[in-house]
């Protein structure tokens, strides 16, 4: 049996469609996604304007950064630099691109090259990295400390304990602003260990006058918004 033809118009037509039903998708989440954090930021007595989405796009293609960018957004959460290259390069210079993934010291110099911060410091050896390539580069970085708060083995990140050593030993990188902490809570946990988790990040930002706490992600980020969150990280809530 014959196939039908398919002329150029169609074609276009059919690529308008798909476009706008993705902007109409993306925006109707964004919206949503904002009326949550601003209820949850009503409950707990806060200004829902003090947090910040981090889009995290690393499983979409740069179609959806744009249409993002469009609706506002201007912060970006990359965790790969081979799949995030591309899409920082054709992006609007005024994106801010955040590093969320532990940093691989061979990778440091692209790193800085890409990124405008990187939210997971979790070692000195990688801060000693990034200042580094940042020296090179003649760059200075935003950076989060990675607490581990829950404890796990599987997470990565400075323990508690550890916090205000660690940070007397970040001083001499000065190339490296740190202006916060970051944590990931335990997936699937109760809501009095992940709200455990998220004050406790909270206490360890007023012990140690980091006034950004890095808390939440797309299945618990309200939770962290009524204990402090400045910055939440949401993906998957965005796009499907």
């Amino acid at each position: 049996m014959a196939q039908p033809v398919v002329v150029q118009g169609e074609v276009k037509a059919r690529k308008a469609c798909t476009s706008n039903f993705m902007h109409e998708t993306i925006a109707h989440n964004l919206n949503r996604i904002r009326s949550r954090i601003a209820a949850a930021a009503e409950r707990a007595g806060r200004n829902p304007d003090a947090i910040r989405i981090i889009a995290v796009t690393k499983t979409v293609a740069l179609a959806e950064v744009l249409a993002l960018y469009d609706l506002g957004a201007r912060d970006f959460g990359e965790n790969r630099v081979e799949s995030a290259r591309e899409k920082i390069i054709a992006a609007p210079p005024d994106i801010r691109w955040h590093h969320i993934a532990p940093v691989q010291t061979r990778k440091a110099r692209e790193i800085v090259a890409l990124f405008r911060t990187v939210d997971a410091i979790d070692r000195i050896k990688a801060a000693e990295a990034l200042q580094r390539r940042c020296e090179e580069q003649d760059k200075t970085l935003e950076t989060l400390m990675e607490v581990n708060v829950s404890g796990e083995a599987s997470k990565h990140g400075f323990v508690p304990e550890s916090l205000k050593d660690a940070l007397r030993e970040m001083a001499p990188f000065d190339r490296l602003r740190v202006t916060g902490l970051m944590t990931m809570a335990p997936f699937d946990a109760p809501e009095a260990l992940l709200r455990r988790c998220f004050r406790t990040l909270n206490s360890l930002c007023d012990d140690t006058g980091l006034p950004e706490r890095s808390m939440g992600m797309t299945d618990d980020f309200e939770l962290a918004v009524e204990e402090g969150s400045t910055q939440v990280r949401i993906g998957r809530a965005l796009f499907v």
